[in-house]
């Protein structure tokens, strides 16, 4: 759907998965899937709906698959997530994460201790003073869906009815194709954002200094430049949209050729 058969998903929200798709036919059990375990990814690529119908938190992203296998999709309650309910929901240690319902997510946030949801979509306060908020997403994040963080730059469009255009001056909002939580993937991961993740210290391809420049410089990022490494070596380049942009590969160059890529 983005133009390039490179094992990357540049925006994910266009992929509806059918896991129907790989049903076993009768008679065969082999690489395929059984009517249940059908059940069970549909569920995993399906928003999580509460008591009352309102969204809880979206569906994992397709992309996600090889990251979260061993943390989120092993049948096994998130670490995190159990403690977190023993003790800050619920402060039993007894509780049991694997009874957990739609019930528990309610009780959750009608706790939510010291605002930890931090959802509020009015920006105001921190725009007026001049702040300045890049936010940035892998797409192939295995924890946290990165439908979530598309999710919130809506709440705060419509809560302070502010199109992207105006959102621009002090909130921009950028998706990074292949790339896991915070590192790691098969993208252009390479851009700053950590001490392990450094392709070079010029503003062009290092996000802090980007940062940097937006706030004292006034000079906004309209893209983020990101490195694919390999043994140490950057292999190839990818400019990374500003959202809603997304990523479309035009050529005529090679999937690591950053000009073959435009954002529309």
């Amino acid at each position: 759907m983005d133009g390039a058969a490179d094992g990357i998903l540049e925006d994910p929200s266009l992929c509806s998965f059918r896991p129907e798709a790989l049903q076993c036919a009768p008679g065969n059990n082999t690489n395929c899937l059984t009517s249940a375990q059908v059940l069970t990814v549909r569920k995993v690529f399906s928003d999580f709906h509460g008591v009352n119908g309102d969204l809880v938190y979206p569906r994992m992203q397709p992309g996600s698959e090889l990251m979260a296998s061993a943390i989120i999709y092993n049948g096994v309650p998130f670490i995190y997530s159990s403690e977190w309910f023993r003790y800050a929901i619920y402060n039993d240690p007894s509780y049991d994460p694997a009874g957990q319902t739609v019930q528990d997510a309610a009780n959750a946030a009608s706790v939510n201790p010291f605002n930890i949801e931090t959802w509020e979509g009015d920006l105001s306060p921190f725009a007026s003073r001049g702040g300045k908020l890049l936010t940035y997403h892998g797409l192939a994040d295995g924890l946290i869906s990165s439908d979530n963080s598309a999710r919130y730059y809506n709440h705060v469009s419509n809560t302070m009815s502010l199109p992207s255009s105006d959102l621009d001056d002090f909130y921009r909002y950028f998706r990074i194709s292949g790339l896991g939580h915070c590192s790691g993937g098969n993208g252009a991961t390479f851009f700053g954002q950590s001490s392990g993740a450094v392709a070079g210290l010029e503003e062009s391809n290092n996000v802090v200094l980007q940062m940097v420049a937006w706030v004292e410089g006034g000079k906004a990022p309209e893209t983020v430049l990101g490195a694919r490494v390999e043994k140490g070596k950057v292999v190839g380049e990818r400019k990374h949209c500003k959202y809603p942009s997304r990523n479309v590969y035009r050529g005529p160059g090679g999937y690591d050729d950053v000009s073959a890529w435009e954002c529309i």
